[in-house]
Order: structure tokens, then C-alpha cells, then sequence
């Protein structure tokens, strides 16, 4: 229980409710902490966060230091450094726990408000055991948001539809040993490789999980190798407001929190938006079996849904053991004020919400029509010109890709994933949903008063095949996981070229360098936000492990040797990226609508191999062309070819009015061929071009000289 110190060298005064978590001021620390169900609060405070038993327990009565279920304490004196956690007390027994109460004084819990977290005494096992763990406990740090430079530097105010998304991981961007960086693994490590994103040309970086987290959340051992596994991809957040301490370079208190803001500094200054992927459907608490470190002693009842009439049981929408009640008004402002935090204190640009379907259902787990976070989030004045983007989906099987509450929200397009797998791989008889997902899936979103950034389109992210792994395997290979190769998904839509796994065959390469191409450029040609996964611009490979959630090793890791290896597909992103950027045709901020430019050339005209004939009821149609009307009338039109059949097929083409073509990509030529440096693009003559098999290419109409 608790351990009082012999000295109380801190004054204690009632503080104030308002704000959560800490708040440094010049005579000391306000600490606030919200429990409905609590009937009284301990506030333990560490000199060192190291030390194993406090400096000073601090009662908090409910007569002093209670309003409105806000438990509140001014300590004066108390400086950046310190550690604290909190000790609460509320309804136990039986009759309790199935009411949802899950109350345990011997456990020493964490502010979800922290703004670092003391880990060196950590022991997961002990907050899973009964009895005391104070010994073994997590401890928040008080930090002094207000001591940084950030040398005038603002989150950057960019228009989304020019967007190019980079999903990157921090740690696994620069762990390996061939990274060149002084601090692998860390903010610092991805701040001395941004050149290699700039050159990419990348405008912005989508982060994986900097919430702190617990790597051991995930135990055992990889089966192949003994190694042991963690959880390296951080989807069980513990301290909301923290940026995780495993991504530090430095040793004091404050350094993630300084180390995250130098990055995002750094990534402004080159022009890069910071995108946080953001897990607010559970949190690293698990099931009824799992450990107490935060919400779960704080107030269960509150946080989490539990089943109805026995809640000692969590429902889980997130297949992760527990889900946030979201739209309980606490949880709500707990969001929110972790959205606000993260965009004025860190100055991040935007977010992607974790199985954000979770967050459209009500207290009772059904759907809700307006979802009152979800919409706190999209009218919010402090995250107005923030990027929200979804995945609109949870566990629970609640699926809202194209439906999903509030306008401005992006979604990551599943079905576009799924459909350009399919039809890169050789599917035949889609064409016409590949045509819906290359126009922006209008179809999708359109009726809605959606438009294309709604869409965020993607052929491959962390969760599933890299882009490598999709040409060179039929099926998953995920033995290191230790589970029996049963977890994953199993339909993958992928295609291994004719070879399982790594070949040695110039032939199988040759084609699957230039599928690989295939997708990126169909990507980037596509209406909507294009979202690149962390190496797939190399062929980085996870040795066919689609659920590489536990592996922090070279499975995961960028292998600094790959764009030497693959130094084609790198420059073939490079050029498709400065392409995209340089044709606003192809990120239109309106569907198509049937207008014409001052040529007479209509903003889209689909084709076959035969002008104006699709074939869109063709179950064998593999291929597929189609013409873009330039924005400008100075610019360039366009005209886009996709045979993924297994034959050369010949294409009209339009005769361009007053211009004339030439080639500007083919994917099935060498490299420095297959896209032409500007000024270096070949005239095309005739009236037909001889598309080879798998490859697109791409045309643009240019004056006649």
C-alpha cells in the first residue's frame, strides 16, 4: 500500500480542476486527475521518477480537492523532473467488478495526461499479479512544455490534394546497422535522413505510434531464431500525450519530448508534413486478465465499454482485448485534448485514427448518425486545417470506407488497395471498378459532397505485404510470429511472377521490377491522396511476413543497401512523384464533371484498345487506357494506357489537337527509359501504340514544332 516519506518537504494547496495532467507554473506544479467512481485519491511524488518509494504521498480528499469528479492538487515547489502516479480508491468486491469496476489501491497507476514516462523500474507481470507494485510501476515526468525554441516554426498550412504520403515507422527507418545515422532508431536518426525523403519528394510523413507504449506487450520468442519478440509497431498506447521514450537519443526527462519537436521542426523545414498515426480505439490495458497501469483503475466504468449485465467483460471492437467508450463526454474531451495538444505543443499537421470506426459508436457500441467526437474533432477552431484521415473500419465489423461521419475526413481506401492488387496481378473483368478507383472512387464519395482527398489510396502499408513482398509471393509467411503461420490475412491479392519467395531469374526480376512499377505508377496517376508505404520505393522486403506487428529486426527495418540495390525503382518513384506534382490533372479538387478545355479535350474520356470502348462488361478485359484533359490550356494532356494482360496489345490513340505525342513513361523499359527525364521524351508517331505486357504507359501531348 502506500509509503509515506519521513520528510513532506512540499506545501499542498487545493489547486484547480482545469487543466488535465500537469501544468508548470513559476511556484510549482496544478496536477488534476478525472474519476467519477473514486471516493478518495493518492498522489505519490518521486524527486528521481527512478526511485522505488515516493518522496511524499499526497491524501486527496474529497472535500478539498474534488470538483466535479476532478481530483486536484497544487504542489508548490515541485519542478520539472519530478515524478508522480496516483494510487485510487473506489468500490471493490465482487458486486463491484460486475458493475464495471475494476478499483485496486495497490496498484500505482499512470496519468493518461503524462507528458513523459519513467520506465526503468517497469514490470508488466506485476501489474497483471495482485498485490503492490509500487516498486515495479510506471511513473509520469513533469515536464515544462514552454522551455523550447521553436524558432518560429508552425504547423505547415498545405493543400491536401497535393499531398504524397510517406508511412514511415521512427524507429525502423534508421535502426539498422547501415543507416549512417549517429542515433539509430530515434527522432534524431530520421531528422539526419531527410534528405533522403526530400529527394524522394515526398510531402509528407505519416508516423507510426509515437504514444508511448510498451514494447513488452508482446512476448514470446521468434521460433526460427530464437530471438524475442515486442511489440515494435506500437498499437497499444499507454500515455497519450507522451512521445514515446524508446524513440529518445538522449537521457533526461524532457528528451522525447524535445527530440519529437526537433524532428518535426527539422521535417518543416524541408517542407514535410508530420502525420501522426493515432490509436484511440483501446489501449495497452488488455482484458479482464491484463494489466492495470492507467484507465482500468482510474475509472473502468467510465473508459471502457463493458458487456451489459456482466461488466467484468470488456466488448471488443479492436480485437485487442478492450475498446475506449468514445463517446462518453470524459473520453470525448480526452481526445480532444490529445488532438490539440499534439497540433499546438508538437506542432503536428494531421492524424490517422486507428480502426476509426470506433469512434462513430455510441455508449451502448452501436453506430452512431453524428458521432459527437468525431464531429468535436471536425468543427474544433484548434484542428481546423489539421489533415484527419480514418481507417474506417474496426474489428467489430463495422465498415465504413466511403461513409464514414464528417465531410472532411480522408479515408484510407481499402477497395482501392484491393481492387489495383487485383488488377496489377492479372485479374480480368473488374475494369469498371478500376476506372471508379483511379477517377477518385466518385463512386465512393461523390454523392455524398465528398471529394477526391477523400480518398486516400494506397497499394500497400504496414499492415499486410510491403510492395516488394506482393510480386514475389503467393502466400503469406509469418513462422517468426509464433503463431503457426495462422495469423495474417490470407487473401492478399498478390502474384510471386512465376516464383515463391527470392529468385535468381533475370526473367521473374525483370517482371517483378516492372510490376512494382506498375503499382507506383497507377498510384500516383490516380485522383485522390497517394500514400507510399516506408521502402516500397526499393523493394524493401519482410521475407513474406504480412503481420510484422512483432518483429523489431531486419524483417521491419529500411535496409540502407536497398537503394543501391534498387537504385531503378528509386528513381522511378522520383520521377513518377516530380510528375504527379507537375500535372494538377491528376489531383483534381472536383470530380470529373464532362468539362472541356480550351482544346476541346473533355477532363476524362475512357478507352480500350479501341477508342471510347472500355469494355466494361468484358469478364476477360485486362486492360484499359484513358485520356485526361488538361487543367491549363498550356499544360499537357494525358493519356494512360494499363495492359496487365499476358500479350502485346495495340492501342488507338486519340489525335491530339494541334500537338502531337510523346512518351513520358513506360514501365516496360530499362531504367532511363521507362520514365523520361524532362526534356528527354520520345515522340510518338502513328496512330497505334504497342503496349507490352504488364506495363502502363503514359503519353503527354506537346505543341507541334
Amino acid at each position: 500500500m502506500s509509503v509515506a516519506s519521513v520528510d513532506t518537504p512540499y506545501k499542498i494547496t487545493t489547486g484547480r480542476a482545469h487543466p488535465l495532467g500537469t501544468t508548470v507554473l513559476p511556484d510549482g506544479v496544478n496536477i488534476s486527475l478525472y474519476s467519477e467512481h473514486a471516493s478518495r485519491i493518492e498522489l505519490l511524488l518521486f524527486d528521481d521518477p527512478k526511485d522505488p518509494v515516493p518522496t511524499q504521498v499526497v491524501p486527496l480528499c474529497p472535500e478539498d480537492h474534488n470538483t466535479f469528479h476532478f481530483w486536484h492538487a497544487f504542489v508548490h515547489g515541485l519542478r520539472p523532473g519530478a515524478g508522480y502516479a496516483f494510487r485510487v480508491h473506489g468500490p471493490q468486491g465482487e458486486d463491484a467488478v460486475r458493475e464495471g469496476h475494476r478499483f485496486d489501491p495497490e496498484k500505482v497507476l499512470l496519468d493518461p495526461y503524462a507528458h513523459a514516462v519513467e520506465t526503468a523500474l517497469w514490470d508488466r507481470g506485476a501489474a497483471c499479479r495482485r498485490g503492490d507494485n509500487l516498486a515495479t510501476s510506471l511513473r509520469g515526468i513533469v515536464v515544462d512544455l514552454d522551455d523550447y525554441d521553436w524558432e518560429g516554426d508552425r504547423p505547415l498550412d498545405r493543400s491536401v490534394s497535393d499531398a504524397v504520403i510517406y508511412e514511415l515507422h521512427v524507429g525502423g527507418f534508421t535502426r539498422a546497422a547501415n543507416s549512417g545515422v549517429s542515433a539509430p532508431g530515434t527522432y534524431q536518426g530520421v531528422v539526419e535522413r531527410i534528405g533522403y525523403l526530400k529527394e524522394l519528394g515526398v510531402t509528407a510523413v505519416e508516423l507510426l505510434p509515437v504514444f508511448h507504449f510498451d514494447p513488452g506487450e508482446v512476448g514470446g520468442t521468434d521460433p526460427t531464431t530464437g530471438e524475442r519478440l515486442s511489440n515494435y509497431w506500437g498499437y497499444s498506447p499507454l500515455a497519450f500525450f507522451a512521445p514515446h521514450s524508446g524513440y529518445r537519443h538522449g537521457s533526461d526527462p524532457g528528451a522525447p519530448a524535445r527530440e519529437f519537436r526537433d524532428m518535426v521542426k527539422a521535417l518543416h523545414r524541408a517542407g514535410i508534413q508530420v502525420i501522426l498515426d493515432v490509436v484511440f480505439n483501446h489501449t495497452g490495458e488488455g482484458n479482464q486478465n491484463g494489466p492495470t497501469i492507467s484507465f482500468k483503475g482510474i475509472d473502468n466504468a467510465v473508459y471502457y465499454f463493458t458487456v451489459p449485465g456482466d461488466r467484468q467483460y470488456y466488448l471488443d471492437y479492436t480485437g485487442t482485448g478492450n475498446t475506449l467508450n468514445c463517446n462518453h463526454p470524459v473520453v470525448d474531451k480526452f481526445i480532444v485534448d490529445c488532438l490539440t495538444f499534439w497540433v499546438r505543443e508538437m506542432h503536428v499537421d494531421g492524424f490517422r485514427f486507428d480502426l476509426g470506426s470506433v469512434l462513430t459508436r455510441g455508449e451502448d457500441g452501436a453506430p452512431m448518425t453524428h458521432p459527437p467526437v468525431i464531429w468535436n474533432i471536425e468543427l474544433s477552431e484548434d484542428l481546423l486545417d489539421t489533415t484527419v484521415i480514418a481507417e474506417a473500419w474496426d474489428a467489430g465489423g463495422l465498415y465504413q470506407v466511403g461513409r464514414f461521419p464528417g465531410f472532411r475526413w480522408g479515408e484510407w481506401n481499402g477497395r482501392y488497395r484491393d481492387t489495383l492488387r487485383r488488377f496489377v496481378a492479372g485479374t480480368p473483368g473488374i475494369l469498371g471498378d478500376v476506372a471508379d478507383r483511379l477517377a477518385g472512387s466518385s463512386d465512393l464519395y461523390q454523392a455524398s459532397g465528398r471529394v477526391p482527398v477523400n480518398s486516400v489510396n494506397f497499394v500497400s502499408c504496414h499492415d499486410g505485404f510491403t510492395l516488394g513482398d506482393l510480386v514475389c509471393y503467393d502466400g503469406k509467411h509469418n513462422e517468426a510470429n509464433g503463431e503457426n503461420n495462422a495469423d495474417g490475412a490470407d487473401d492478399n491479392a498478390s502474384w510471386n511472377c512465376g516464383r515463391e519467395g527470392p529468385s535468381d531469374d533475370p526473367g521473374v526480376e525483370a517482371l517483378r521490377n516492372r510490376q512494382v512499377k506498375n503499382l507506383l505508377a497507377l498510384l500516383l496517376l490516380s485522383q485522390g491522396v497517394p500514400m507510399i508505404n516506408m521502402g516500397d520505393e526499393v523493394r524493401r522486403t519482410q521475407r513474406g511476413n504480412n503481420n510484422a506487428y512483432c518483429q523489431d529486426n531486419k524483417t521491419s527495418w529500411f535496409d540502407w543497401e536497398d537503394p543501391v540495390r534498387h537504385h531503378d525503382t528509386l528513381r522511378f518513384t522520383q520521377r513518377m512523384i516530380a510528375f504527379r506534382a507537375a500535372h494538377p490533372e491528376l489531383h483534381r479538387q472536383r470530380y470529373f464533371d464532362g468539362r472541356v478545355n480550351g482544346r476541346g479535350v473533355p477532363d476524362v474520356r475512357w478507352h480500350g484498345c479501341r477508342l471510347d470502348g472500355p469494355g466494361w462488361d468484358d469478364p476477360w478485359g485486362r486492360a484499359l487506357a484513358f485520356t485526361l484533359g488538361a487543367i491549363d490550356d498550356h499544360g499537357d494532356d494525358l493519356h494512360v494506357i494499363a495492359n496487365m494482360s499476358d500479350e502485346v496489345l495495340g492501342f488507338d490513340l486519340p489525335v491530339p489537337a494541334e500537338r502531337s505525342w510523346v512518351r513520358t513513361i513506360d514501365t516496360s523499359l530499362p531504367e532511363g527509359a521507362d520514365i523520361a527525364d524532362e526534356g528527354a521524351e520520345q515522340p510518338v508517331t502513328g496512330r497505334l501504340y504497342l503496349a507490352n505486357p504488364h506495363s502502363v504507359v503514359v503519353l503527354a501531348s506537346r505543341p507541334t514544332t
